[in-house]
């Protein structure tokens, strides 16, 4: 049971931390103390996600899952290459803010092929409590799970007070996502990595350096294993092939290092058709994937982001008026709305936020044989 007090409490400390700015680590291990106070759990896992397509791009785990890695591919595949009522897209999809397994299935737990094949045979846990962070855009930025080891499930009080954070928790993921600058990375890394994962689910095949891009999809001392997100790519390209869904197996990832990443994964076909095999490639994101993403992260109204497109065409006020049917007093009114919301205090410091952090430090470097920057020196 959650009281009126305390549950109001928490509400109000978890969303005073969404709006301070922290990154991503900081805010979720703030904000996920602060629910422990209402909703008693063994053990927990954040998620974060491309929100075009709610693909996996790192978790964070606390209480007994911290430092439990070892299945973290086998998750990978089961979240996005299964059918689940209780999938974190699944429930996104549904406007399905949070979901108890438990009640969801009326008991029968093992109805979900997570909680059947994975949760509890690996971990023990009897029920879990999931949480999607979907903003008033009905995008997904990630998604909070919460599980028990004993028979006590979660109720429907429990369920309806997680499911009033969603927007909350929606709001500091975005926020953390723009709150690490990007920072110079190593030049041991080259050229894109490519891995082969086979039919049985095995990395069979990388090329030189793969080592060294799969370090950058660690994200902190709590992090769950850099294989889940290659197995979340290679479940949806799975799935994609066969015709069961149409999302694109792509995702664009905010590394360690704060580089932008993005992934995609490429079923092969053998000559009696699709052989299991799949090709998952990392590389570094170009400007155009990363600008939708980042623009999003600001939690823009549908007219800012239009008067934001045109800043970066470099329009200047009277040609965005005009462009927009709006008069010039208006459009600056959308561009101190926007400037506030970006941290920043000028046209050029927003398109510096939006396109350059991770760019402009390195445009003396040297055009590599891909045409993109070579390693970073």
């Amino acid at each position: 049971m959650v009281t009126g007090l305390l549950g109001e409490r928490v509400r109000r400390d978890v969303e005073v931390v969404a709006r301070a700015g922290l990154d991503v680590e900081t805010f979720a291990e703030e904000a996920i103390a602060s629910v422990g106070r209402v909703l008693r759990f063994d053990a927990a896992c954040l998620a974060t996600t491309d929100p075009a397509t709610g693909l996996l791009t790192g978790a964070r785990k606390y209480g007994g899952l911290v430092g439990r890695n070892e299945h973290d591919q086998e998750f990978g595949l089961v979240e996005y290459g299964q059918d689940d009522p209780t999938a974190f897209t699944v429930l996104a999809d549904r406007h399905v803010a949070a979901a108890g397994v438990h009640l969801l299935t009326r008991g029968d737990v093992d109805a979900s092929p997570r909680m059947d094949q994975f949760m509890r045979p690996h971990f023990g846990f009897r029920d879990e409590l999931r949480l999607v962070f979907t903003d008033d855009r009905g995008m997904l930025w990630g998604g909070l799970a919460l599980f028990r080891e004993d028979d006590r499930a979660f109720d429907a009080d429990e369920v309806d007070f997680a499911a009033g954070l969603a927007h909350v928790f929606a709001l500091g993921m975005r926020a953390g996502l723009l709150a690490t600058l990007a920072a110079g990375r190593s030049g041991a890394i080259g050229g894109p990595a490519v891995l082969v994962v086979d039919a049985q689910d095995r990395v069979v095949r990388t090329s030189l350096g793969a080592e060294g891009w799969l370090a950058e999809l660690a994200q902190g001392p709590a992090s769950g294993g850099p294989l889940a997100p290659v197995a979340s790519l290679v479940g949806a390209a799975r799935r994609f092939a066969r015709g069961e869904t149409s999302v694109v197996p792509r995702s664009r990832v905010r590394a360690a290092s704060g580089m932008w990443l993005v992934m995609h994964a490429t079923p092969l076909s053998g000559p009696d058709g699709v052989s299991g095999e799949v090709v998952v490639t990392i590389e570094e994101a170009r400007p155009p994937e990363i600008v939708p993403l980042v623009v999003a992260a600001f939690g823009l109204t549908p007219r800012e982001r239009d008067v934001t497109q045109l800043v970066l065409q470099g329009l200047d006020t009277r040609e965005i008026a005009a462009a927009v049917h709006l008069s010039a007093y208006t459009v600056q009114d959308h561009l101190k709305s926007v400037f506030e919301k970006a941290g920043v205090r000028s046209r050029r410091e927003l398109v510096a936020r939006i396109y350059f952090d991770q760019y402009v430090p390195r445009m003396g470097d040297e055009i590599g044989a891909s045409g993109w920057f070579g390693p970073a020196g």
